[in-house]
């Protein structure tokens, strides 16, 4: 059996995820579909709006074969820490290829700025040159491959293609990437089409505007309880106050700790603590990460700790899916893990840790879920 690979969060799963995937399956129509998705919260620094195991049963019965879960310590750092783990599980379980989307849809371009930022050693001058200069990371990446190699990529999903593409060659993974044509503006907002960005959903369901054109009926009839980050804003709020040092957190700079202090006193949302925190040199998901770290307790020996992928946790899978699993299993040199036992990984133990916090908001007893089998309900 042969498998393809996604990666994606789904948060929530749209249209432009359907194409993407119905795309894949006429490219490659005997392949097992295996998406790698993050738990309950983002890279970008935000929960997701509804469950892992609801976005998990969304993507199984839209065609996805095999859900896994990127956890937590990957799932919600910069791009190629996320992308690392991601293409690392991948690799474990032996799939072929891994397909994006990308705005630019260059697979050769996206190659050749993933091999300058590995191997021009005037690439890493040049970007702390301009971070100097007072631009954020990002900007100071752009500006550098302007100078080396005149390709200039600020999209989003280009630059996680490119994470995507580094991590395989600086680990030597035989995963050949591939990219699909993205159909929609990324930082539209505006419901004008069948398939927008999935901001433009989160943003429209916020101001309860219908987005009944814009996803799968699978997904709107689970869009209930959403979560948004500003929900947690006063148990983050408690956190800062009675924290002697929040420079203890992943991602929490040194002199962050006595400006987190001074702002949380005069800031009534979490929007506006990020603006009021936030420099030119700091990007908005930036402050996200270091604030959702916060939130969850995700220290800086942790991370330290966390380096490697451990484990492989399944989130739910068909008959094919679990029939590739059954053929590959031999083959992995990671334990497989399909629900949590007395026989934990301090990185799964952490992962329940997220989910509860995650369920503060609702109280649905996710944690429960985590003690169970997921299995596709028609293999049950």
């Amino acid at each position: 059996m042969k498998a393809i690979g996604i990666i994606a969060e789904y948060n929530p799963f749209h249209n432009g995820h359907l194409y993407h995937l119905e795309k894949i399956k006429e490219m490659y129509p005997d392949y097992t579909i295996v998406v790698v998705m993050n738990g309950n919260f983002t890279e970008r620094g935000e929960v997701t709006i509804i469950d892992k195991w609801k976005r998990s049963d969304i993507a199984l019965e839209l065609g996805i074969d095999l859900v896994i879960e990127l956890p937590f310590p990957f799932s919600t750092q910069s791009a190629d820490y996320y992308a690392y783990g991601a293409i690392t599980l991948l690799e474990k379980l032996g799939v072929e290829k891994v397909i994006f989307g990308s705005e630019s849809d260059s697979i050769e371009d996206l190659k050749l700025i993933a091999e300058t930022q590995l191997n021009n050693d005037e690439f890493d001058k040049l970007v702390k040159i301009y971070c100097k200069l007072g631009n954020n990371y990002p900007t100071a990446l752009s500006l550098a491959l302007e100078d080396l190699i005149d390709k200039k990529i600020t999209t989003p999903n280009d630059l996680l293609g490119i994470s995507y593409i580094k991590a395989i060659l600086k680990n030597n993974y035989k995963i050949i990437p591939e990219s699909i044509k993205r159909t929609n503006n990324y930082h539209d907002k505006e419901l004008d089409n069948e398939i927008v960005s999935a901001s433009a959903i989160r943003e429209s369901l916020r101001n309860n505007k219908s987005v009944e054109n814009q996803v799968p009926v699978n997904t709107l009839n689970r869009l209930n309880n959403l979560h948004y980050m500003d929900m947690y804003f006063n148990i983050l709020k408690y956190k800062i106050i009675t924290e002697d040092n929040l420079e203890i957190y992943q991602t929490v700079e040194t002199g962050m700790n006595k400006k987190l202090k001074e702002a949380i006193g005069k800031a009534n949302t979490y929007d506006e603590l990020i603006k009021s925190i936030k420099s030119k040199k700091d990007t908005y998901n930036k402050i996200s990460r270091m604030l959702l770290h916060i939130l969850c307790n995700f220290t800086k020996e942790q991370a330290n700790s966390f380096k490697d992928i451990t484990y492989i946790r399944i989130l739910g899978f068909n008959k094919t899916g679990r029939d590739y699993l059954n053929s590959i299993k031999k083959d992995i040199d990671i334990p497989i893990i399909s629900k949590i036992t007395r026989e934990k990984d301090s990185m799964l133990e952490y992962e329940l840790e997220t989910t509860k916090i995650y369920d503060l908001i609702y109280n649905e007893h996710l944690e429960e879920l985590e003690y169970k089998n997921h299995l596709y309900k028609e293999d049950l």
